[in-house]
This record gives C-alpha cells, structure tokens and sequence, in this order.
C-alpha cells in the first residue's frame, strides 16, 4: 500500500460525560506516529484544551466545528490523501461514515485509515453486527432493532423484563438503559429512539448480573492479531463498563475460558472487516457456567478502554494503529523500549485496578444508580502487586478525601446521619443497587459481620474480590486491636503491602500521618519502585515508566543527575480536563529545552502526560503528599513543580517546603496568599 502524503486526523470535539480525555491521547499518538514518517498531518477539532491543537503538533490545525459541511471545507483546501477515522472516538467514526455516503470522500481522493465505512456500520447496526457474529460462531444475547415505539414495546412484551435498550451510534452508552417495570418503558424508548443519529435502538434481552470481561485486539494487513489486555469488570452486567471498577489483566478466568474469548474476539474483528489498527469486544460471561458466553459489542476505533489497557501494560495502542494503517505489520515494529517485534503479546506481572471518578454531587437531585448509560466524568489507575494495593491506591488517586479503603459507617456515625441498628440496612440497599459507593459499602458489610457469600451474591461480584477486600478488613482488625504503640515492622510491613496509605493508617491508629511516615523512616521501610515494561522482564527494557510497591528492591531507577519533578493533575472531573495536562506536558518540554530531565507524577490513565515516553521517567502514582514524598526522597530532584496540574498539587505545596524539598516557581506563601480568603 502507498504511503499517503497527507492525512486528516479528525479529533473528537469537547469534552462530555463519556469521552474526556482518551481522544486526546490517541491522537496525539498519531501525529507523532505521522511525523516519524514524514507525512503531513491536519487536524481538526474544536476543543482549544487539547494537546493536539497545539500548533506546534500538526502541519495545519482547524478549530473547527465536527460537521460534514467544515470537513469537507478542510478537505477542499487541504487535499489530505487519506483520513483516520478510529482516534477520534464517536463523532470521528460517525462523521467518517457521513462524508463517504455523501461522496465526500470518493469526490477528492480520499481514503480512509483504519476502518471502512462498511466496518462502521456492521459494528453499530445491530442486526449486521449479529449477522457478523453468527458467521464466526458466536451468539450476541437475543434483540430486536426497533424504530418506533410501538415496535420496541411489543418486543419488550415479547422478551419480559427486564430488558436493556441500546441507541444506535451514540458515545458512552448515552440514552442506553434498562427497563425494569412497564412504568417507566415508553420514556425511555421514546428518549433512545431520540438520541439515536438514526432514529433506531435495540432492545435486548437483559444479562444483569453476568460478568463482563473486554479484550483489546491489534491487527495488521498482513494477517497477524494481537490482544493487547484483557480488562475484567468487577461490577457484573448493567453497569456501563466506564462506570465499573476494572481490573487488568482478568483475574478471575480460567484459562480455557479466556482463550474461547481471544479466539472469537480475533475472528469477529476480522469478519467486521478490521483490517489494520485496535478495537476493543466486550463479552458477558454466565457466572455459573464459563463455558457460556454472549459477545455484546466491539467498538472498531481506540476508546477510553484503548487508553486504559495501554496505560496498563506499556503498549502504545494508538501509535501501534496509526503505523499499521500506513501498511506497516505488528512483526515490522517494535514494542515500547523493547528489541522485540508489537506482535509479542504484553504480560503483567503486577495488577492495575482502574477506579472511575464520579461528581454527582454537582447535580442536585440526580440518581446515584448506576445503569448502562455512562454517568462517570473521569478515572484513574492504581498498580500494584495484588489488587488490594492497586485498589487502595487507585481510590487515593480520585482525589475525593478518600485514604483508601474508608467505612462510610463511621462517617455516617460521627456526622450522626444514622443509628447504629441502621447501618446493615442502609449497607444492604448500595450492595444491592449498583452506585459509586459500592465498593465502600463491601468493606462496610463484611467490617459488620456480612458473610462474603452473601456479599458476593447482592453485588454480583465475583467471590474472589470480596475475599481479596476482605483480606484489607481482616487486617485492619488486626492493626486496630494492636494499637500505634505494639506496631512491629513485619505488620507494618504487611499493611504496605495491601496498600494501606500512611494516612489512612493515621485513622485506624488514632494519630497522624506525619507520624506513620517517621516510624517508616526509623524502621527504614520505604518503596520499590518497579518498572512497567510490557513483558514481565522476559526481556531488558529501556522504559522508564514505575509504580511503588513494598514487595521488594529489585529493578529500582537510579536517580538522575539533574531533575526536575512535575506533578499532574490527576482524574479528569467538573470544573478540571484536560487544560491542566496541555500545561503538564509544556512544562515537560520547557524542563528537557533547558537540557534537564523531566519527571512526570501522575494516576490519570487518558492524559498524553501518562504516555510512555513524554517525560524523561514516569511514576504512576496518586496525587498525594505520600507518594509525591516516596517520589522526592528517591529521586532528589533539583525542585518540584506544582503550577501546572491544578489546585491538588498546590495543596501540597506547603507540606512539600516543610519536608525540605525545593518548590519551584511560585511558593506556598504566595500560594496561600491566593488561596486563603481571610490573607488574601
């Protein structure tokens, strides 16, 4: 295939509650996947936060509203050879498919990359996506495409409830739900039949309650496949998958049972007509019988999960794509930092748990019930060695006050919200109805006596995450009947190992963090900081992107000779995008323009400022005044940066003086004359 001269990357225009930051990321992989080959690139997207606006990235960038009428405009004047149509989520694809039925594309010459509009469509109509999926032997879970209301009633009566409605061609599950009493059918018909760009929705036969699973796959022109990751949701069916806890890899299949899954994603991706680039399939898994198992859709561009997986693992997903779309193969490139070709599959040997970030509370009267229309506004990611301790630092890194695992009862208690005797009760009801507190509610229920079996059958979780939790209870039973005083290392020790932060030790012991951190230091227990580097070190990597853990010393980064430490700006939220990372990664390139290296501390998996390679060397870590201290006292920077990633690192900012370490440009007390009302 001919390498394209000139190729137009459509971005995917603001952000909204289901497509924050990820875009951005892949597209920026893109353009410097472009670059390295010498083809011109022209961006357009509206979105004047983004990374890939900056003139500096693209040969021509268009702040352009996403409509045919402006891209075929674009298109007139800068006669691109070819269009990427799978980076730029949604409103990529659907434009994508818009302007080749209008002849927009035939009508200049151009072709698209990654996925064919025939793709798009099999993918998002549901009658030929279960065409597709019959003819590689799979089942998709019983449906019907309906366009009217009265359609889509008479198959809900057909299937009994409940049933899940599904828009077609929307972000996000946006206008999705499940129908649950005849009350509420015709609304919510009547809205997905409305948001629908083509009037349609698909009624489905409910799975609540199976498990969901999501394979990323890579192909190439030449035949070869790839799965990336597999992503295992920890909330069963019915919960969007961007509103669920996530767990990479799964850690709950059987192997057998994961290959039947690799083997029909492969195939289907294939039928779809992928013939170069990344998508991910999300299957539903019978809880009961593994053997058994409905494909529910495959996304045919990179997504929020893209993001997600290759934050995972270390492998570029978009970047990946974006070369195979210029003809390369997965054999001809090769992977982050590694000698060996992108077609050697990632292993982990570490757990990365993403936990998404909800604000809810700036919606008055909103549902805190989670369904299958995304309600999450951002995400981070926590790694460790166990899913306790990427769990416990994933919830650190939602920057919402939370230490860790925290009880709600005890909150609820001091505030004096409920009795004591009403505490199961109201425990019982956000185990039963899915919400953003679920996981809180687990501690809480097996903290005042639930059977983990009967925990795992309110929730639908599977039993090995209520054990792995209750695994942080039993321990913290254990530090509180020992008290601060009768601590010893070895418990200590194995506190940090399941992830419970300093701070969150402060609470159970009664005293503050400042003193968890000095018996750490007297007893010197510090973290290992490890690498992530795609293969679990079955071959030498120059990656330089770690994690902390306290299971070891081994492979630890030697600091550098003359640093500078930038902190980002963790999970995306109202009020807090991506503004704060375009000003993170500037502040990286002025660091490396001054000939220093650059260290980037960060848990937002979407950002281009958690790419592998945008600073000098990567920690994946909370926004805390923990992990930026481990990070501090390892590294010995010349200073630390704290302007760039929004208000949490300014709040640190004074705690980081006192510690010794060197803030530079503006300092805690011109901060906290800005901040504080009463000084200022």
């Amino acid at each position: 295939m001919k390498k394209p001269r000139k190729v137009l990357l459509v971005g995917s225009g603001p952000i909204v509650i289901g497509q924050a930051s990820e875009f951005d990321y892949s597209g920026v992989q893109a353009l410097k996947a472009l670059k390295e080959e010498g083809v011109k690139t022209v961006v357009v997207n509206p979105n004047l936060a983004t990374i890939m606006t900056d003139p500096a990235l693209a040969d021509a960038t268009y702040l352009e509203p996403l409509t045919p009428e402006h891209l075929e405009r674009v298109i007139a004047k800068e006669r691109p050879d070819a269009l990427i149509n799978t980076l730029g989520g949604q409103a990529g694809l659907n434009l994508s498919v818009e302007l080749a039925e209008r002849g927009v594309l035939e009508r200049y010459g151009v072709r698209l990359l990654g996925a064919s509009a025939e793709t798009v469509r099999t993918a998002e109509d549901r009658e030929l996506f279960k065409g597709a999926a019959q003819d590689v032997g799979l089942r998709v879970p019983p449906s019907v495409a309906v366009g009217s209301l009265e359609e889509g009633l008479r198959a809900i009566e057909r299937f009994g409830l409940p049933v899940v409605i599904r828009p077609f061609f929307t972000l996000g599950g946006s206008g999705g739900s499940v129908v649950k009493d005849e009350a509420g059918a015709r609304e919510l018909l009547e809205r997905a039949l409305g948001v629908s760009p083509v009037g349609k929705a698909l009624v489905e036969k409910s799975l609540l309650g199976w498990r969901e699973f999501e394979l990323e796959v890579v192909v190439d022109g030449a035949g070869n496949s790839m799965v990336v990751c597999s992503i295992e949701n920890v909330d069963p069916m019915g919960v969007h998958t961007g509103d669920s806890i996530t767990v990479a890899p799964a850690l709950t299949l059987d192997d057998a049972s994961y290959q039947a899954l690799r083997t029909g994603a492969i195939a289907l991706v294939r039928r779809l007509g992928v013939r170069t680039g990344g998508c991910n399939v999300q299957f539903a898994v019978n809880p009961d019988d593994p053997s058994e198992f409905y494909v529910i859709e495959v996304n045919p561009r990179v997504s929020r999960s893209s993001a997600l997986a290759s934050k995972a693992t270390g492998f570029p997903i978009a970047w990946v794509a974006t070369k195979l779309a210029l003809g390369y193969t997965l054999p001809e490139l090769k992977a982050t930092g590694l000698d060996v070709p992108s077609s050697f599959e990632p292993a982990l040997d570490y757990v990365a748990v993403k936990v998404p970030r909800f604000d809810l509370e700036k919606f008055p009267g909103a549902s805190e019930e989670l369904g299958v229309q995304m309600k999450s506004v951002g995400e981070v990611m926590g790694l460790g060695r166990n899913f306790p301790e990427a769990l416990q630092k994933a919830l650190r890194g939602l920057e919402q006050g939370y230490t860790g695992l925290n009880s709600l009862a005890e909150a609820w208690l001091r505030e004096g919200k409920v009795s004591p005797k009403e505490i199961p009760g109201k425990i019982r009801e956000l185990l039963v109805h899915p919400n953003p507190r679920r996981v809180f509610a687990v501690a809480d229920a097996l903290r005042w006596g639930f059977p983990p079996e009967l925990v795992s059958e309110l929730t639908g979780y599977h039993p090995f995450f209520v054990k792995e939790i209750k695994r942080i209870i039993d321990l913290e039973d254990e530090l509180l009947a020992r008290g601060f005083g009768r601590l010893t290392p070895e418990l200590l020790r194995e506190a940090k190992r399941l992830g419970f932060s300093d701070a969150r030790l402060g609470e159970l012991l009664t005293v503050s963090e400042g003193a968890v951190r000095e018996l750490r230091r007297d007893w010197r227990l510090k973290p290992a900081f490890y690498t992530v580097d795609t293969c679990a070190a079955e071959h030498p990597t120059r990656a330089s992107y770690h994690y902390s853990t306290y299971w070891g010393k081994e492979r630890e980064p030697k600091p550098f000779e003359k640093s500078v430490l930038i902190l980002g700006a963790g999970p995306s939220r109202i009020g807090q995008s991506l503004e704060f990372d375009y000003s993170s990664v500037q502040a990286v390139r002025a660091v490396q323009a001054e000939g220093l290296r650059a260290i980037m501390l960060n848990s937002n998996p979407e950002t281009v400022s958690t790419d592998y390679d945008t600073s000098d060397r990567l920690y994946f870590e909370p926004v805390d005044l923990e992990a930026v201290l481990d990070v501090l006292e390892h590294e010995r920077p010349m200073g630390v940066m704290l302007q760039f990633g929004g208000q949490t690192p300014l709040n640190l900012a004074e705690a980081i003086a006192e510690e010794g370490f060197e803030v530079l440009g503006t300092q805690p007390e011109a901060i906290a004359l800005a901040e504080e009302r009463r000084l200022f």
